[in-house]
């Protein structure tokens, strides 16, 4: 039976393979212009009670976006009061911008949003 150190040095000799692999994958992909954007749905279920954590999904998808991906939006739970205009106003997350610019960035980039 292997050692768990001898495991984890050949698991880890997997994972740079696979990564490589992908690598090469994706890079030929992109010579032949047969690359095309991944298709992403994130999904918040926070809503005001933690504003940073409810404007990720938003900053996240515009991100998405504009790499050239297909991104969704659903709303559960306490985030759907997000989409109310008082409250979209009022939630201001610690260390980015108000969460009202995160919206209208993703409204501007015409990126589906379902409550």
């Amino acid at each position: 039976m292997p050692s768990r150190r001898s495991f984890l040095n050949k698991g880890g000799h997997m994972c740079a393979a696979a990564i490589a692999g992908t690598a090469l994958g994706s890079s030929s992909q992109a010579e032949t212009g047969a690359a095309e954007g991944q298709r992403f749905l994130l999904i918040d279920l926070v809503g005001s009670e933690n504003p940073t954590r409810a404007n990720f999904p938003f900053v996240w998808a515009a991100a998405l976006r504009e790499a050239g991906h297909d991104v969704r939006i659903e709303l559960a739970g306490d985030a759907t009061v997000l989409m109310r205009t008082a409250v979209s106003n009022s939630v201001t997350p610690v260390g980015w911008p108000p969460f009202s610019q995160a919206l209208a960035r993703v409204v501007e980039l015409k990126i589906p949003i379902f409550v």
